[in-house]
């Protein structure tokens, strides 16, 4: 027993066996509360504790305690495995250190994972290298020499390609944009929806299109989403130098705001170049709603163009101002207001046809009505203002009267949006005082039906937890 101890080896034996223990059970104890609060050190952590403490402890055991020879195949094969841990611990520790808790915004978070990969591919190489050079006394000078020689002709060989991939990475590196945002490269325009190390997947709205980072990095695009903050859908209209060109931008301006993707506080623009051309600028939060502004814009802008008598595109025709249409019209509305066949002529004067695209406002809340409408074709929806949307309550179909508060001389409080195609006999406010004053009837239903839409409004925000003091309808 002296001579162990004398040795030494009797004094590894005993620290092995109590310190090992120990040490595991501390670094269970220290992975289980990393692992508890999302550290990532926890993960090279559990690699010491699973794989290198173990390795480690054997190779102190065959070198120190048993004395092995050091050029024992088995000696030789521990410290191999031993070293290569080593190696793989030292990489996931500089991983957590330098990447797991990297800014997106930094250049530790815009490294692309594929240079990282690379890295340590040629780290664990190395590394090996040396292992196998310090264990087995192995000459890799050699094999460096070749590798190097191999690496310059593969790479004279493949430069082209090469040379496409290594743009591509670069281009990923610097990370001029991101999935989400919108390019213009000229030819190609959309959103990102995925990029790699190869290529940037578009989409287009046509499908995907597959652009190669290497023809990015070699030609000029533009991030449509960069910088953050308010976007302009432009589109430039035309229409007849016979329109006043102040009406016309009025009429633009109008319409634009008006439209649901735009922002709220920021007003729309409009320039004039001349010979009835109009450019518009229309504030949206982004790219992502420029192409469906336009689309809901320029549809609007064809039947509010029509209702006020412009030419939109040089063509002022619109087969609702024939006179047969009014008389048709109105005769289909006629049991609405009561009228008798010999009322019909003296309505029309006076009256006309209107049509409004889906979504447009066809009376807007906070106004006191001229004029009363009666629904000829399609549907409207009523809607009230509120927490920053719009609550329907109640819809007119055909025959139903939009803007009952003219005849109250009221404001209105709620929204009366098409809810589709919506065509209406327009009716001035005198022609249907008229009508009252020989009609008590008619003026009997307008007030039931004022009072019913006040109800509908009131039941429809109590169903919803709010509050309106007064409730209104047109």
């Amino acid at each position: 027993m002296g001579d162990a101890f004398a040795d030494g080896w009797a004094w590894w034996v005993i620290g092995l066996a109590v310190g090992v223990p120990v040490l595991l059970v501390v670094l269970t104890e220290l992975i289980g509360t990393l692992t508890r609060r999302g550290n990532p050190v926890a993960k090279p952590l559990r690699m010491l504790r699973n794989w290198v403490i173990p390795a480690g402890a054997l190779l102190a055991l065959l070198a120190f305690a048993i004395q092995s020879p050091a050029d024992q195949v088995w000696t030789r094969v521990v410290a191999t495995v031993f070293g290569f841990l080593v190696i793989l611990l030292v990489l996931s520790s500089f991983n957590v250190a330098l990447f797991a808790n990297a800014q997106q915004d930094s250049w530790r978070g815009r490294i692309p994972t594929i240079f990282v990969e690379i890295a340590r591919l040629i780290l664990v190489g190395v590394g090996l290298a040396l292992l196998f050079s310090w264990v087995w006394d192995a000459d890799v000078g050699g094999l460096f020499t070749a590798l190097g020689v191999g690496s310059i002709v593969i790479g004279l060989a493949l430069q082209n390609a090469v040379g496409g991939v290594i743009s591509g990475l670069l281009l990923l590196f610097e990370q001029p944009f991101k999935i989400g945002d919108w390019l213009d490269t000229g030819g190609v325009k959309g959103r990102v929806v995925e990029v790699n190390w190869r290529a940037v997947h578009i989409e287009t709205g046509a499908g995907i299109q597959i652009v190669p980072n290497s023809t990015l990095s070699g030609a000029s695009f533009t991030n449509m989403s960069q910088p953050d903050g308010p976007y302009s859908a432009e589109t430039a209209v035309k229409f007849s130098t016979d329109d006043p060109p102040h009406e016309v931008m009025g009429l633009l301006v109008e319409i634009a705001d008006a439209l649901p993707m735009s922002l709220p506080g920021d007003r729309a623009s409009v320039d004039y170049s001349g010979a009835g051309a109009y450019g518009v600028s229309i504030p949206v939060a982004g790219p992502a709603d420029a192409s469906r502004a336009l689309s809901m814009y320029l549809s609007w802008l064809w039947y509010a163009a029509r209702r006020r008598g412009f030419a939109l595109d040089g063509d002022s025709t619109d087969p609702l101002a024939e006179p047969q249409r009014l008389v048709e019209a109105i005769t289909a509305i006629a049991p609405t207001l009561h009228l008798r066949d010999d009322d019909i002529e003296a309505v029309t004067v006076g009256a006309r046809l209107e049509r409004f695209g889906v979504g447009e406002i066809v009376l807007p809340s906070g106004v006191v009505p001229d004029e009363v409408r009666v629904v000829v074709s399609g549907r409207a929806v009523l809607a009230i203002d509120a927490d920053g949307g719009r609550i329907e309550f109640a819809t007119a179909e055909k025959g139903d009267i939009v803007g009952h508060t003219a005849l109250t001389r009221e404001r209105t409080q709620a929204v009366t949006v098409a809810g589709e195609i919506l065509t209406v006999v327009v009716l001035p406010l005198s022609t249907v005082d008229a009508l009252i004053q020989s009609r008590p009837r008619l003026a009997v239903e307008i007030g039931e039906a004022l009072e019913l839409k006040r109800s509908l409004a009131a039941t429809r925000l109590a169903e919803l937890g709010l509050a309106r003091n007064v409730i209104g309808e047109r």
